[in-house]
């Protein structure tokens, strides 16, 4: 257990350009981990689901270090259906798959019963960028290079 909770949320879009102010950049639930701060936090215990674990083991290090966020964000690219089914949403199942994955580091707290919006469970606030902006294209030498499935 840590004192600070932080998390990498990841987030895609269908923008051409991924730095531009008008890209929307829509976030993947995952079943259990802290990403939406209005989601109702959820209680499995004695079990976990292993994937929203890892994420949070992810945050503690860079991406470099855990090169299978890499390759989730090319299963997120390719909107890759068994992986949606490990996830509580994916914003881009039955539409175009994003152009970009990109993951962003936070820093969350429960709010408190004197918190103005009680619609919200946490509070957050951006540490960083974790993963910037990536695309197929930029991550197929990778997959190759690892021998992971091709990215079609």
């Amino acid at each position: 257990i840590t004192k600070e909770r932080t998390e990498v949320v990841f987030e895609g879009t269908h923008a051409w350009d991924p730095d531009a102010a008008d890209a929307v950049w829509e976030e993947y639930e995952f079943k259990c981990k802290p990403g939406r701060i209005d989601a109702t936090p959820c209680l499995i215990s004695p079990y976990h689901y292993r994937l929203d674990w890892l994420m949070w083991f992810a945050a503690f290090q860079s991406y470099e270090h855990n090169p299978w966020i890499i390759h989730l964000a090319g299963k997120f690219l390719m909107n890759d259906a068994e992986v949606s089914t490990l996830i509580s949403h994916n914003p881009f199942l039955g539409k175009d798959p994003p152009r970009f994955v990109r993951a962003l580091h936070y820093r969350y707290w429960y709010t408190s019963l004197w918190d103005v919006d009680r619609r919200h469970w946490y509070k957050r606030s951006i540490k960083g960028i974790y993963l910037p902006p990536v695309d197929i294209r930029m991550l197929k030498p990778l997959f190759r290079r690892m021998q992971w499935r091709s990215l079609g």
